[in-house]
């Protein structure tokens, strides 16, 4: 099994990437699953219904969030029915939506998809490492090949986390950070893991935001509005391969695309 995982799409210049650059990969690597993290998607913040639509319209399978999953406030109107949609799964118990779901393409192929978000520097909600375990050992008789978004800001946290269900599930990758880690590696016991695959948005920001803004809090330390910017983008994501009779990853690999540039992938 072959999924693609991209990494963090930022506003419309990350989602105009993802057009531009997705039917290529596609046609190049062939993925049997394709997985997105949306939680930045509407202008930097949160996602709407009709940008999830316009990705799940573009073959994505499944969108993972995190801690920017409400800031769309439409999304407690269709987070509940759409099942491709998936929030951190140890939020508090009765929020909305769901932390994970199990896939199915066209060949019958399934795929478990994990979205979990770290403590560290984030809000204190429940523990990630107890919540995953639970999920685990429930999708484990739907699929083998079991994928973990896990959006964290320490990478300490994360790497903990890739140890920690190393042998377990076939991969832990990291989100949020938007700064793509050149650490992928498949650990001792099968499992591929990446601290941060990256972001996908404007790279004359900074993390796909206006620089000038951006500048100016850590300048002043004032309170500051910040968007999405608008300059040319640049694409980060991770092609994994998964065996499907024992679940374990046989290979890993990271992908960069600039826009107007040759293709590094």
């Amino acid at each position: 099994m072959k999924l693609l995982f991209v990494g963090d799409i930022v506003g419309s210049v990350g989602r105009k990437a993802l057009k531009e650059t997705l039917p290529y990969l596609k046609n190049k690597y062939l993925p049997d699953f394709v997985v997105v993290n949306g939680e930045n998607a509407a202008a930097g913040k949160g996602i709407t219904k009709d940008i999830a639509h316009d990705f799940f319209n573009q073959g994505v399978h499944a969108i993972t969030m995190g801690n920017h999953t409400w800031d769309k406030k439409e999304i407690f109107e269709f987070i509940d029915d759409e099942q491709r949609l998936i929030r951190p799964a140890n939020f508090p118990q009765g929020t909305p939506g769901r932390g994970y779901t199990v896939i199915k393409n066209q060949q019958k192929k399934k795929l478990a998809v994990i979205n979990i978000q770290g403590r560290t520097f984030l809000p204190a909600i429940e523990c990630p490492f107890q919540t995953v375990d639970r999920i685990v050992d429930k999708v484990k008789s739907e699929s083998n090949c079991i994928f973990v978004d896990f959006h964290a800001e320490a990478t300490s946290e994360k790497i903990a986390m890739g140890w920690y269900l190393d042998g377990k599930v076939s991969a832990v990758v990291g989100t949020h950070t938007h700064v793509q880690t050149h650490d992928e590696v498949i650990l001792p016991n099968g499992t591929a893991y990446v601290t941060d695959v990256g972001m996908v948005g404007s790279s004359e920001g900074i993390l796909g935001m206006e620089r000038t803004a951006v500048i100016k809090k850590f300048l002043t330390q004032l309170p500051v509005r910040f968007n999405a910017d608008n300059g040319k983008w640049h694409f980060h994501a991770l092609l994994i391969e998964i065996d499907e009779k024992t679940g374990n990853s046989n290979k890993v690999k990271l992908i960069r695309i600039y826009e107007n540039q040759v293709i590094i992938d």
